[in-house]
């Protein structure tokens, strides 16, 4: 048994979203085996543990967590507001199921470049510290752990420390993807047949179970219901999430251009239906088993092809045929299984084929049916999260952290030959400063939008050669980082620098782990 603090930027709320399910759901299974704490940075939690503590807490609450446990669970933005987690000597794991990197390419898309280049700073900043921090990071599929192997193989983790413990690098980064509930979905109320005005009983009902966010292509799929509805006036969409369940994150623009276009195509209120607010997460079952048919749409980038749509999981977990944009894993999935349509992006004609071939073809969607009650079975929070159970049942520093770090011999950029060497790959040096950070994956969507703050500070010099074997690599002298510092910020910086390692030391952080917070 393992103490394991879990800790989420996410709202703990009966509405979800995305990283907050996922930490919920972390702790739940975990906590069968080990002692648990979950925590939030955000001040709204308002659920119970069963089996496991549950709790709002303030950076001082975070470190006492932190020192009480054995192993931290980490997301997101989490490290960089609370940067001395990165400097803990325990065992960390780094749970990247949301690559930031790529979602804040496409969240700033629009505003102003000096902004839109501070906050994709931040992103690659904050995942290169974890990266190169973590002893056990955990992703959500194949393609993403490719993603982020090619990252860790960048910064130096994949090297002959941790290549001999594991040839396969599976001890350093393993796949753990969205779950589902290991019970299957029960209807225990009516939900939108008969209650939503407009959705009657003998309707054709086609669910979006997520949020509306600006990397999807819900105007698409409006046009298709639109089209569609000319040849099957009974069709009905029902967005189940217009409102992100952070209260203070504001609402995407995608979300208004849809209302409008529904307006614009005369659809809304008629074929096309909008939950204003978010499907509690525990209620979302009786929506969905009440739905003929689950879509979603997104667009063709980067950021798709490594996502995992979380909510989307859901149909399966419902069984319910599927309509989706290709070039997702999720459409690898519907594709090969055999649980709906792939269809290609921005396309209404193809979208509003295959949504209507579900629904009039009964027997092609039972077969759909069918084929995803057997696809869920892969997805049970029991099966995905067995790897960081295992890690929980026997954990263990990275080999390469624990001796040291494993120092990459990167060429010296014009004009710093004889400057110092930052830390080697691996370790983890200072912070460095940086604006404030979005609020942390799906709960930071809007903040973006805060213009005015300066660009992020430039990457560490490189590192020095690498050390000889056995040996670790060295430290930076007080005078080497405030040189450093110096160059980068000025005083200013010197003094932020100085100000944190006074907090470090007063909170007595070099007095190794407390009792129970």
């Amino acid at each position: 048994m393992s103490r394991v603090l879990i800790v989420t930027a996410d709202v703990l709320r009966p509405q979800m979203a995305g990283p907050a399910m996922r930490a919920w759901h972390m702790a739940s299974h975990l906590a069968r085996e080990n002692e648990v704490w979950l925590l939030t940075t955000s001040p709204y939690c308002e659920l119970a543990g069963e089996g496991f503590e549950v709790a709002a807490a303030s950076p001082e609450a975070i470190d006492e967590a932190a020192r009480w446990s054995e192993v931290m669970v980490l997301q997101g933005y989490v490290t960089h507001h609370n940067p001395w987690l990165l400097e803990r000597d325990g065992v960390t794991v780094f749970d990247v199921y949301d690559p930031l990197h790529l979602e804040t390419l496409a969240l700033t898309q629009g505003i102003p470049q000096p902004v839109r280049d501070a906050h994709v700073q931040l992103s690659i900043e904050t995942l290169n510290r974890q990266l190169e921090r973590a002893d056990f990071l955990i992703c959500a599929t194949e393609r993403q752990r490719d993603l982020f192997m090619g990252q860790l193989c960048a910064l130096g983790r994949a090297n002959p420390l941790t290549y001999d413990e594991d040839p396969t690098l599976r001890r350093l980064i393993d796949v753990v993807p969205f779950g589902l509930p290991d019970k299957d979905p029960v209807h225990s109320r009516p939900a939108l047949r008969g209650v939503v005005p407009g959705i009657e009983a003998d309707d054709d009902v086609i669910v979006w179970a997520g949020g509306v966010y600006d990397w999807f292509d819900p105007l698409t799929l409006v046009r298709a219901v639109a089209r569609l509805a000319e040849r099957r006036p009974t069709v009905r969409l029902f967005f189940m999430g217009m409102r992100h369940p952070n209260p203070d994150v504001p609402e995407m623009r995608m979300a208004g251009k849809t209302r409008a276009l529904a307006e614009e195509l005369g659809v809304s209120g008629k074929n096309v239906f909008f939950n204003e607010g978010w499907v509690a997460y525990d209620d979302r079952e009786n929506f969905l088993t009440e739905a003929d048919v689950g879509v979603t749409a997104h667009f063709d980038s980067a950021e798709t092809r490594y996502s995992f749509r979380t909510r989307c999981l859901d149909y399966l977990w419902a069984a319910l045929p599927v309509v989706t944009t290709r070039g997702d894993a999720f459409a690898a999935l519907v594709e090969g299984e055999g649980l709906g349509f792939a269809v290609p992006p921005e396309d209404p004609g193809a979208l509003e084929e295959a949504l209507a071939r579900l629904l009039e073809d009964k027997e092609l969607a039972e077969s759909c049916r069918t084929k995803a009650a057997q696809a869920r079975e892969l997805y049970r929070w029991s099966v995905a999260l067995e790897p960081l159970a295992a890690f929980c049942r026997r954990p263990r520093r990275a080999p390469d952290l624990l001796a040291g770090g494993f120092a990459v011999r990167r060429p010296e950029p014009a004009g710093t030959v004889g400057e110092p060497s930052s830390t080697p790959a691996g370790t983890v040096g200072e912070p460095s400063s940086t604006p404030a950070a979005p609020g942390g994956e799906e709960g930071h969507r809007d903040e973006v939008a805060g213009a005015g703050q300066a660009p992020p500070s430039a990457e560490e010099p490189p590192a020095e050669p690498p050390a000889r074997p056995g040996g670790p690599p060295r430290p930076r002298t007080v005078v080497e980082l405030a040189r450093y510092h110096y160059k980068q910020g000025g005083l200013g910086q010197v003094a932020d620098r100085v100000a944190q390692k006074a907090y470090r030391m007063a909170l007595g952080r070099d007095k190794g782990p407390r009792a129970k917070p």
